[in-house]
């Protein structure tokens, strides 16, 4: 029953909030550190648990192509991937987008290669930020299996059809078991009714899907996509407040630490979050007026309460977690001074690369960059952005 609390694998959880969700058509791939969820799913369908099309696939780009063609007959789709494996759906990624597929993919975040690493970092699906899905990241294993569950509903909206992308990072949260709240299949299923596809592939009545597109039409589809990611924003909100009424777990765009007089601000995305509130803890305890964001909402990303969150604070201090390799910023700092160059040209952003290949990232880092932060905020910014903790 909704409520029941059990400790379980956060990769276990996912796949039990698919299944709940009775998906009706999974294609995966298996790639470290996404193994578990779909290995998990293939066992409940041979066991007859979850009512579903298992397809057992070559590669991540026939996971991918495969979970497109199941969606165009209107089935309740599921896969996810990692690192390499999003690297080598990449086309596909922006084909089920565009064809307005809803599939949902959970992303167990991982370095790309090279050199080669198994191990956290955002640079994978920071290289696939523009492909046209909606992306959220989560912070820990009830926010997983969560957004996994609420997913569904909001990409098989009709007002969205759109396909999400549900952020975890590989490992630390993907192989940890946390203590989580679970809800029971029937309140599952009036939080998530069955999926009736307005458009989908029949003999009985034909369609046209991924017809060629001439220069005259290309832009104009390419901007009714734009409105559509856009537009998904309200109906985010509205799915996010509706689980929130259910279970008491409120989620919001923009989620705010400590935020209440802060001068300074850090900003994290995933489950740095969680240690850089033990920080932020200390910190205050210490006198100083430091706060914390967490960017949940990565697309369409959340300009307005980005920017209605900073309330007082003078200083911004981006975390970010991949590099855009000769560029002026990595993919986070970049749209955060994109939000708040006319916005709020007074306020100083700084930006730090940390936790990369996944190198740790204890509290302490996130209390150095700070000091750091605040020196070169009074003396002008030494670079552009600062790959912390570098030796040699």
């Amino acid at each position: 029953m909704m409520g029941t609390r059990v400790g379980m694998e956060v990769s276990i959880a996912v796949s039990h909030a698919v299944q709940l969700a009775r998906a009706e058509a999974i294609a995966a791939y298996p790639i470290t550190p996404q193994t578990h969820i779909v290995e998990h799913l293939s066992s409940l369908v041979a066991n007859g648990e979850l009512e579903a099309e298992f397809v057992n696939v070559e590669s991540e780009h026939s996971a991918l192509s495969t979970c497109i063609g199941m969606s165009a007959t209107g089935a309740r789709t599921f896969t996810a991937t990692s690192s390499q494996g999003l690297a080598l759906m990449h086309e596909i990624l922006f084909i089920a987008s565009a064809m307005r597929f809803p599939i949902v993919m959970a992303v167990a975040n991982r370095a790309l290669a090279g050199p080669l690493s198994i191990w956290n970092d955002h640079s994978d699906i920071m290289a696939a930020r523009d492909i046209g899905w909606i992306q959220v990241f989560v912070e820990n294993g009830q926010e997983a299996f969560d957004h996994t569950l609420m997913a569904f509903k909001i990409a098989e909206n009709h007002k969205v059809i759109l396909p999400i992308i549900v952020n975890m990072d590989g490992f630390i949260l993907t192989h940890v078991v946390e203590s989580l709240e679970l809800l029971d299949q029937d309140t599952a299923d009036r939080f998530l009714p069955p999926y009736h596809a307005r458009h989908r592939l029949d003999p009985q009545n034909p369609v046209t899907m991924g017809a060629f597109a001439m220069p005259e039409l290309f832009t104009e589809v390419k901007m009714a996509h734009q409105m559509a990611l856009v537009n998904s924003y309200d109906r985010i909100l509205k799915v996010w407040k509706e689980f929130g009424d259910l279970t008491g777990r409120h989620y919001q765009p923009v989620e705010h630490y400590k935020t209440e007089g802060a001068k300074v601000l850090l900003l994290t995305m995933g489950c740095l979050g969680e240690v850089a509130e033990v920080a932020v803890d200390e910190m205050r305890a210490a006198g100083e007026k430091v706060g914390l964001l967490k960017l949940r909402m990565w697309r369409p990303f959340p300009f307005t309460d980005l920017r209605e969150a900073m309330g007082g604070a003078k200083l911004l201090i981006v975390c970010d977690r991949a590099l855009s390799l000769g560029g002026a910023a990595p993919p986070v700092l970049a749209e955060v001074r994109s939000t708040f160059y006319a916005a709020n040209p007074k306020l100083q952003i700084l930006g730090y690369v940390v936790g990369l290949g996944g190198r740790d990232v204890p509290p302490e880092t996130f209390k150095e960059i700070v000091a750091q932060a605040q020196t070169e905020a009074k003396q002008g910014p030494s670079q552009e952005y600062h790959i912390f903790g570098v030796r040699g």
